[in-house]
């Protein structure tokens, strides 16, 4: 039986981070008779991940794209909705400790480069990038990672260096000088210790995204199984409001719409990104778009 009710207003226990684009939902401005949500999620939205995947704590919020695919793969009852709450360019989130020498992308194999966990997400794309635009062989690189993955079924590449519970963060061991360089997510670090790996990241990022015309999605909003199962027509409803508050937030300085929204609009990062997934063996196969959605998140446009 699920524990949602078959009709009437529901009240979500949600996580979602503040960002332009959740403003209006979060604020208030953006309201519903049918769907309420109790925005109960951490402060740092992926601190939440792990709990949604493992312990099914919340019915509805933000998600990775790669710890989605992971749950896919381990038939986690999460359902996927083709809103992006949540898409940046990469290119700016690889560093190198300056002590370790000169050196760029198509250089690290045989270096230490650092990231909080292997299958964190902004960790697929740049690694992509370095596979697919420098030519690494990423199987020659060693990946030192500080945490484990939000899927408790994965298993780490045997090229991943995990550290010790009380080791220092990654970030520090690459203002230390301690590995080569790193992938940070949120916090890229500010100190004259440390530089890009890829040089003038900005326009590489824009000369990336003239190449394959689209945007490397980081965040989609997800529900529980049973609450798509049981109420389509809240999923309609958290789908309309989704997109109103993407419609208050300001368009962005180039121009760009880093939060693309329905099936066609996503099928090529998606793509992409299950492309980079396997090759990283992170998950066993790609998926047909198709079965990323069901029946009622498929036809949300």
């Amino acid at each position: 039986m699920s524990k949602y009710p078959t009709s009437g207003p529901v009240t979500l226990r949600t996580n979602l981070a503040d960002y332009a684009m959740t403003k209006a939902l979060k604020s208030g401005a953006v309201k519903s008779d049918l769907v309420t949500f109790d925005f109960c999620g951490p402060k740092v939205a992926n601190q939440g991940f792990k709990p949604m995947v493992r312990e099914r704590k919340f019915d509805a919020g933000e998600l990775a794209i790669g710890t989605f695919l992971e749950a896919k793969t381990y038939g986690k009852p999460v359902i996927l909705l083709p809103a992006v709450v949540m898409g940046r360019f990469q290119h700016n989130h690889a560093l190198r400790a300056t002590a370790r020498g000169a050196f760029g992308p198509g250089d690290i194999e045989g270096k230490r480069i650092g990231i909080r966990s292997y299958t964190q997400t902004t960790g697929i794309w740049v690694r992509g990038i370095f596979q697919h635009e420098y030519g690494v062989d990423l199987n020659k690189v060693t990946w030192v990672c500080n945490d484990d993955g939000h899927l408790a079924e994965f298993k780490d590449p045997p090229n991943v260096e995990r550290t010790a519970p009380e080791s220092k963060k990654v970030d520090q061991m690459l203002l230390d000088g301690e590995i080569d360089g790193a992938i940070l997510g949120a916090d890229i670090v500010d100190d004259p210790r440390v530089t890009h790996l890829i040089p003038n990241p900005k326009d590489a990022a824009l000369a990336w995204y003239g190449k394959y015309n689209t945007i490397p999605i980081n965040h989609l909003f997800c529900v529980d199984k049973d609450l798509a199962d049981t109420r389509p027509d809240v999923i309609r409803e958290i789908f309309r409001m989704l997109k109103e508050t993407k419609a208050a937030m300001p368009p962005s300085s180039e121009g760009i719409d880093f939060f693309p929204f329905g099936v066609e609009a996503l099928r090529k990062p998606l793509e992409m990104v299950m492309q980079y997934s396997v090759e990283q063996k992170i998950i066993p196969r790609v998926f047909a778009i198709d079965e990323l959605f069901d029946g009622v998140t498929r036809e949300l446009v």
